[in-house]
């Protein structure tokens, strides 16, 4: 009797079991915009009991839907216009007339456009600086944060307690002595071995720190599902940085021992009104971190004056949970499809959504030359394993493909021909263009496009060209973890 009670009890869990899986199913078709990223969680459900009910509620929820939070400045009516104004001063259109490169992608630079800040204007007079690696980026950066008079803003995923994350603190410390502003965003997960040092030291020292989501256990796996992956810094609102560059000693090649990775990055310093794009962001992130509400200074905004030393027209753009629509993403497929004859592009995580795929291959099918480096050292298997998915494809419709074999490069890079450049923290994947707070620059420049072309190729120069014929010739195992992995992909 007791074995017949024990089976019925079964058979009522099976019958329970099988209405929340039909119900989880509706919940993830209803709910998942993309449909490789739908098949791929109805497949984790069905094949992997419990537990991939569990990885979709704590991953899959979709946050673009719900509005993680509002990525706008909580400022009164004289705020907004005085800003606007500020705006007004600085797009001015009239003087972009003779640039070739602007003139040539104006509708890149309308899809780009909005009137409000954090879509990314066209902002001219700029001065900017390609930065490879941090033994060229730190030492920039100490010496811009030691010359700041009035305020400092720092937003970063990764600021580790080391060599270099010290010496900006000391820095940081110094400056709040002389009174200058000191604000710091921190990723309460990628930075979380600086909480109980770096962090209390700046607060200690009257500088203002507020991580970014905060990790709470209840709610452990979503917030870390959504990281802040920007790194921002603004020094008295006309001097900034982004890139790829994280605060670490590992992104220094100058003091690394033989079983260190060389590690390959690249940032930009612009000087100019480009730091008003990334101060728009930075006070979004700073109000919704801290509660607070930064009124409108000129300081934070401070008048740009013409010169003819900063002539570089740019875009500051941003994408994460909080936008309408995914910018980054769109950037890349207006960039490939506007491109004449050459496109260039970096990325250490190569896992596309179907847009982005069939932009490149349709490119390559149209006669333009497709160069692609990647990682061929990696940080993350699986990454890798899925990437390689994608090659196949790409090579047979004549996409070069370089792999990386000097160190890890890390570096989130394109060029074009037409002239269009971007250095930014967004990688090519699900991740970046979903669910991570990301930033990049868009440059319209011609002699920065040739600089960033030179990198390129010198880079091409320490990877392996993959060859077609000897793709083809891999194993049966290595196609199997490709196909394999490649299901995941889109919850990688």
């Amino acid at each position: 009797m007791q074995v017949v009670t024990d089976s019925g009890w079964f058979v009522y869990l099976e019958i329970l079991y099988f209405i929340l899986t039909i119900i989880v199913a509706i919940r993830i078709i209803y709910d998942t915009d993309s449909i490789s990223k739908t098949l791929a969680y109805l497949l984790l459900v069905v094949f992997v009991p419990v537990f991939g009910m569990f990885f979709y509620f704590s991953f899959g929820i979709n946050y673009r839907k719900r509005k993680m939070y509002t990525k706008k400045l909580e400022h009164n009516d004289d705020y907004n216009e005085r800003l606007t104004q500020r705006l007004k001063e600085v797009h001015i259109d009239f003087k972009q007339k003779g640039n070739k490169i602007v003139e040539e992608n104006r509708s890149f630079i309308k899809m780009l456009s909005s009137t409000a800040m954090g879509e990314g204007p066209l902002l001219v007079d700029n001065k900017v600086d390609l930065l490879e690696n941090g033994e060229v980026f730190f030492p920039r950066l100490l010496e811009d944060l030691k010359n700041a008079k009035h305020h400092i803003h720092i937003e970063y995923y990764i600021y580790e307690n080391s060599e270099i994350g010290r010496q900006i603190e000391e820095v940081l410390i110094s400056k709040l002595k002389e009174g200058v502003e000191v604000r710091f965003i921190y990723d309460d997960y990628g930075s979380r071995s600086i909480r109980k040092n770096i962090v209390r030291n700046i607060r200690k020292h009257g500088g203002e720190a507020f991580p970014f989501n905060r990790i709470i256990w209840i709610a452990l796996a979503n917030r870390l599902n959504y990281r802040n992956h920007r790194k921002i810094v603004v020094i008295d609102g006309l001097i900034s940085y982004t890139g790829g560059i994280n605060i670490s000693d590992r992104y220094d090649n100058r003091n690394k021992d033989q079983n260190d990775y060389y590690w390959r990055d690249t940032h930009v310093r612009i000087e100019g009104t480009g730091a008003y794009g990334l101060q728009y962001i930075f006070l979004a992130d700073w109000n919704f971190c801290s509660k607070q509400t930064i009124a409108f200074s000129k300081e934070y905004f401070p008048k740009v004056e013409y010169s003819k030393d900063r002539l570089v027209p740019l875009q500051i753009i941003s994408s994460g949970p909080d936008s309408d629509v995914p910018s980054i993403l769109y950037s890349v497929l207006k960039a490939i499809q506007t491109a004449k004859s050459e496109i260039l592009i970096t990325t250490p995580y190569y896992i596309p959504d179907e847009s982005l795929q069939l932009a490149i291959k349709m490119a390559a099918l149209s006669g333009k030359k497709v160069k692609m480096i990647l990682p061929g050292i990696t940080d993350s298997m699986m990454v890798k394993w899925a990437s390689e998915s994608y090659f196949q494809e790409l090579l047979e419709y004549g996409v070069e493909i370089y792999l990386y074999k000097k160190g890890f490069i890390h570096a989130k890079t394109f060029v074009t021909d037409s002239g269009v450049c971007s250095v930014g923290t967004c990688n090519l994947d699900h991740r970046s263009f979903d669910l991570n707070f990301e930033v990049n620059a868009i440059i319209y420049d011609e002699d920065f496009a040739l600089k960033m072309r030179e990198m390129f190729f010198r880079d091409c120069k320490e990877s392996i060209k993959l060859d077609l014929k000897l793709w083809n010739k891999r194993s049966k195992w290595h196609r199997l973890k490709n196909s394999f992995v490649r299901l995941l992909a889109p919850l990688l």
